[in-house]
């Protein structure tokens, strides 16, 4: 796997945020079994720029904790197979299947936290973990969707160490 960050803020934190993301992404791939050598793209920013993001292209303006742009469609969740032409999902440069887009905002990492009584760290990991699973098919759109996707949250990231404090 590989990750391209771009923090677009100067905000720092107590930890690293491309080694906490990688661990995230490449432990959420390892559970999902998925088959491919894959990238994905990951923008930190502020709660004004993903407002903008939000508004522009899913029609919500407000500010939220992350944005997902999913590259590939899947049948089920977590089933990845490729369709269609390959200029769609690899990268012509790096040979790597696209998985899709995140977008974090910082500001949104520093509210969660306090407001949930966890560290800065736990709140970035859970987003990292969330957003992964959307990139992967998954949703939360009804109750069971929500429960699985909320237990697959937690299982990774209690695999990385990464708990509740």
């Amino acid at each position: 796997m590989r990750l391209f960050l771009d923090n677009d803020t100067d905000v720092t934190m107590d930890f690293d945020f491309e080694d906490v993301a990688a661990s995230v992404i490449d432990k959420t791939l390892v559970t999902l079994d998925c088959p491919f050598d894959t990238a994905v793209n990951l923008v930190l920013t502020d709660n004004e720029t993903i407002r903008e993001c939000n508004r522009d292209m899913r029609g919500i303006d407000k500010a939220t904790d992350v944005l997902s742009f999913p590259n590939l469609t899947f049948s089920e969740p977590g089933r990845y197979v490729l369709e269609g032409s390959e200029a769609d999902y690899i990268d012509p440069e790096t040979g790597l299947v696209v998985l899709g887009d995140i977008m974090i905002s910082l500001d949104k990492v520093r509210e969660q936290a306090e407001e949930y009584g966890h560290s800065l760290k736990r709140e970035y990991a859970f987003l990292v973990a969330h957003s992964m699973l959307h990139l992967s098919g998954y949703d939360h759109m009804t109750e069971d969707e929500a429960r699985i996707m909320e237990q697959m949250q937690e299982s990774i990231l209690k695999s990385l160490g990464i708990d509740r404090e």
